[in-house]
């Protein structure tokens, strides 16, 4: 007769794996953060950098490609790659523009997300049921949804008082919040430019005035998914459709019916975001206004590592660069040279420390690049301002993809019953 024998579970290795940030780490994170902008801002004299204009304005930019990365999110957790983002946007944009010019900005919102939801579902169609490649399926949605609203704008927008074939009617604003007293307070404030103090009222200020009511609703949407998908059992069944869709089948998940939920989901937000850059940023539906953002908002998927709160992040970093163009011009972005040679000396400073002499001799090279750039000029070329927010969106990227994970079974091809 054999005996078993029982073997100790062996301890996890001291040091291995990655820590998980807690909320006082945290906290830390974004005073350090601060700290660093408001030194930034006294050296170099761009006071609008954390200006409540300058906030306020990097809210409302980076909401659409917030909404677009969170649609990226919830088909991307259940397998689906969705590169189809950008035409759901457009969908969005033009449904939201039709309906709210003619009856009302909410009835243009829900439309817009329908619009979304729409393209979402052909996208599950074709990637779930018939198997076609997800890129591929992606690809196409954006190309026909591009002809599609043009197609449409002819015989709509192009007979309609105010509009043309390559916009729509004004369609009027979503109220906007204000807390009285607050606002005010707190602009007055940051106009002192004092040290940490004013940057900080800044910010606050920025969430507080002209703060649009799908603003709110777009933020709220980031815990509720957060919630939705790693609290409930709905979210572990949906989640396990884009780690191992197989032994989620041989536990009773519908995979098919989650994927399509999920990626019809991802269309409605991607259908929202469209809606919201039509309604709340312009007032108007413009014929190529997306601009890329929703592979934008891929890219902040990405960079959260396919977490709610780190798309969040990475829109609002995207929205901020952009405000920056737009409020500041060439003075802020002058600015954003002396933070990155900053970011770039404690970089260096830090793998240094962790013996990796490479990579902190290549970042202390960089940042004295930086350094000099922002030494020996006043202003940075045009053609630098314009495309700033698209550099900082690659170099967080770069920097950022070592510790990236994505779903196992993301992009992968997948047959009902083929685990049997």
């Amino acid at each position: 007769m054999s005996t078993g024998t029982v073997t100790k579970p062996s301890a996890a290795p001291k040091g291995g794996g990655r820590r998980k940030l807690t909320l006082p780490w945290i906290l830390l994170i974004i005073a350090a953060a601060l700290l660093l902008f408001s030194f930034v801002r006294a050296v170099s004299g761009a006071n609008d950098l954390t200006s409540v204009g300058q906030v306020s304005g990097a809210l409302k930019l980076a909401v659409p490609i917030g909404l677009a990365g969170l649609g990226g999110l919830w088909a991307e957790r259940a397998g689906v790659v969705n590169i189809g983002l950008e035409g759901m946007m457009v969908l969005g944009t033009w449904f939201g523009a039709w309906a709210g010019y003619q009856w009302g900005p909410w009835t243009g919102v829900l439309i817009g997300l329908l619009g979304g939801a729409l393209g979402g579902l052909l996208h599950a169609i074709i990637t779930v049921t018939f198997n076609v490649n997800h890129i591929v399926s992606g690809v196409a949605i954006n190309i026909l949804a591009v002809g599609f609203t043009q197609y449409l704008s002819n015989f709509t927008f192009a007979e309609a008082e105010g509009g043309s074939s390559k916009q729509s009617p004004r369609i009027d604003q979503i109220y906007e919040i204000t807390v009285p007293g607050l606002s005010d307070w707190l602009t007055d404030l940051q106009a002192k430019h004092w040290f940490f103090i004013s940057d900080l009222a800044g910010i606050l200020g920025g969430l507080v005035t002209n703060l649009s009511l799908l603003t709110v609703v777009a933020i709220l949407l980031i815990p509720a998914t957060w919630w939705l998908l790693w609290r409930t059992a709905f979210g572990l069944r949906l989640r396990s459709c884009g780690e191992n869709p197989v032994a989620a089948e041989s536990l009773g998940v519908n995979v098919y019916k989650y994927k399509y939920i999920a990626v019809t989901v991802s269309g409605a937000l991607a259908g929202l975001g469209g809606a919201f850059l039509a309604i709340v940023s312009t007032g108007i539906y413009q014929e190529g206004q997306t601009g890329g953002r929703g592979y934008i908002g891929l890219a902040a998927m990405i960079f959260g590592n396919w977490m709610p709160g780190g798309m969040a992040l990475g829109a609002g970093l995207f929205g901020f660069t952009d405000s920056l163009k737009l409020r500041g011009g060439a003075e802020n972005v002058h600015a954003l040279l002396l933070l990155v040679a900053v970011l770039l000396l404690v970089a260096a400073l830090w793998q240094l420390y962790k013996k990796k002499y490479v990579a902190g001799v290549i970042s202390a090279v960089f940042s004295g690049g930086f350094f000099l750039w922002y030494a020996l000029t006043d202003e940075v070329p045009s053609q630098f301002v314009d495309a700033a927010p698209y550099i900082t969106t690659l170099l967080v990227l770069a920097l950022s993809a070592q510790r990236l994970r994505m779903p196992k079974a993301d992009g992968l091809p997948y047959r009902k019953g083929q685990g049997k």
